[in-house]
């Protein structure tokens, strides 16, 4: 369970700034897996999840990998703690059987405990960890946290103009993109015509995001445009096409072309990175396809490019 609370903390850092209101299944934005919050909880502004107004009471959401769900499982099955010896209970809630562990302890004078909850999610794990300071002023019982774990809820889909929303940039045009997934704590998005675990040899997609750098001269901007080109992850024998200064929107920017082959059948594919230079990050654009499907998708492409704005 140790490396499930590490993968809380590293999907945690959002910014939100919704109210709880009780009886209401609230969704922390962008995610897919809510609760119904004791009173007194509300959307957490800088982790994903809730706390009130003093802090003593936290609940973190999280979602991932399957596998996690299936190991628990499996713990549970065979009799097995997880962690530092938690043992494993069944759990039901809203959005189906789960598995809930507890665990106290000591920091100092203050007493804590823990509950974690795993769920099925189906493409991923639904997690929920709370935690509350024994003895704080209107500290919840045992029974209230467990009723509050309990109305873990998983929503299908998160709504795209939820989504977007969060972006550090607009996005107006999808150009009929099936799926849109945030990355990367919000900074970034997933287009694809695929699912959200579309592989590089798949579907068309495209990511969008930002990167904390800004050349200003053409030499600087040349050579970082190639650099980020050749570092994108999946791509093996990387041939450079181009790679020439344009303008983006009537703004400098860079556009990056290679040819590779992607996945376990070495399937032949062609990939463009666009780069736009701004006052302070820069906006970088990848997208690719099949060399079979690259005419169709390179308009569609642009399209989504030509549609982005700064806020």
């Amino acid at each position: 369970m140790k490396n499930l609370l590490r993968l809380v903390a590293f999907a945690a850092a959002l910014s939100v700034g919704a109210t709880a209101h009780a009886a209401d299944v609230i969704f922390p934005p962008s995610s897919r897996v809510g609760i119904v919050p004791l009173d007194g909880l509300n959307v957490a502004p800088d982790f994903l999840g809730f706390q009130n107004e003093d802090k003593t009471t936290k609940v973190g959401i999280a979602e991932i990998p399957p596998a996690a769900f299936a190991a628990v499982e499996t713990a549970f099955k065979e009799g097995k703690p997880v962690g530092d010896g938690n043992k494993v209970e069944a759990f039901k809630t809203s959005a189906g059987d789960a598995f809930l562990t507890t665990e106290s302890r000591k920091e100092g004078d203050a007493t804590y405990k823990t509950y974690s909850v795993i769920a099925q999610g189906g493409t991923f794990s639904a997690y929920l960890i709370a935690q509350m300071k024994e003895g704080a002023p209107k500290a919840p019982s045992d029974q209230d946290m467990r009723k509050m774990l309990a109305t873990m809820t998983l929503r299908k889909e998160v709504p795209v103009a939820e989504q977007l929303g969060l972006l550090p940039f607009k996005v107006s045009e999808l150009s009929g993109f099936k799926t849109v997934r945030l990355l990367a704590a919000n900074a970034s998005v997933l287009l694809t015509d695929g699912t959200e675990d579309t592989q590089l040899d798949g579907a068309p997609y495209m990511v969008i995001g930002t990167i904390p750098a800004n050349p200003t001269t053409a030499d600087d901007r040349a050579r970082l445009a190639e650099q980020a080109a050749r570092a994108i992850p999946g791509l093996r024998e990387v041939r450079l096409t181009s790679n020439e200064a344009i303008r983006i929107d009537s703004t400098p920017g860079f556009e990056t072309r290679l040819d590779a082959v992607a996945g376990k059948n070495d399937t032949p594919v062609s990939v463009v990175q666009w780069m736009r230079f701004g006052s302070g990050a820069t906006l970088r654009i990848i997208a690719s396809s099949t060399k079979d499907e690259w005419t169709k998708a390179f308009p569609r492409f642009r399209a989504v490019r030509d549609g982005i704005a700064p806020k």
